[in-house]
């Protein structure tokens, strides 16, 4: 499907991908994506997104508010260890500096065979991303485009409408019926 994107649309995929990791997220989500479409490389929709509002700090922002940080003790388990005299925070830093960072973030899943013994993991992108993407091809079939680019996976994020890019633009008071109508007339000039 990939060979179908331009190099925008791309970009705002591998950006994804990068935003997740750089947030300590295991999968990249639709909140991600919308990272991936601020960046100013991604072309129209950082342009678009950014007159409906939006920055790619203020979303960061929501994602770490809504998601919150990446731990590897539950609260519960830190507080029992500082009772008995335990820094969490400087075991942390400790085990970081030696071994790097994330050093305690848990492994990727190990890989499993697939069909004809082809190696398959999860992937990068969670189940809702992994739709927006499916509905971006959508888009390009209904508005009969035969590229897939960096708009399409905004037509297609709007469309998919629950993931947490949705409540975030939502949040922020971005009209997604607006923003879908001006995504369209903006490939409509294009072409």
């Amino acid at each position: 499907m990939f060979e179908r994107f331009t190099e925008q649309a791309r970009h705002v995929v591998l950006s994804a991908r990068d935003q997740a990791r750089e947030l300590g997220h295991r999968h990249a989500g639709t909140e991600h994506l919308l990272l991936g479409l601020l960046d100013p490389d991604a072309g129209t929709p950082a342009t678009l997104l950014a007159e409906a509002g939006l920055t790619s700090d203020g979303v960061r922002a929501q994602i770490r508010r809504l998601v919150g940080e990446p731990q590897f003790l539950t609260d519960a388990d830190a507080a029992a260890l500082e009772r008995i005299g335990i820094d969490v925070a400087a075991v942390r830093a400790k085990l970081e500096e030696s071994f790097g960072p994330g050093a305690l973030e848990p492994d990727e899943p190990p890989t499993r065979s697939g069909l004809f013994g082809r190696r398959t993991s999860g992937g990068p992108f969670g189940p809702r991303a992994k739709k927006v993407l499916e509905l971006a091809l959508r888009e390009a079939i209904r508005l009969k485009h035969n590229w897939i680019g960096s708009e399409h996976i905004l037509l297609g994020l709007i469309r998919e409408g629950d993931g947490l890019a949705a409540k975030i633009m939502v949040d922020a008071g971005v009209d997604l019926a607006r923003l879908r109508r001006t995504t369209e007339e903006s490939l409509r000039a294009a072409a």
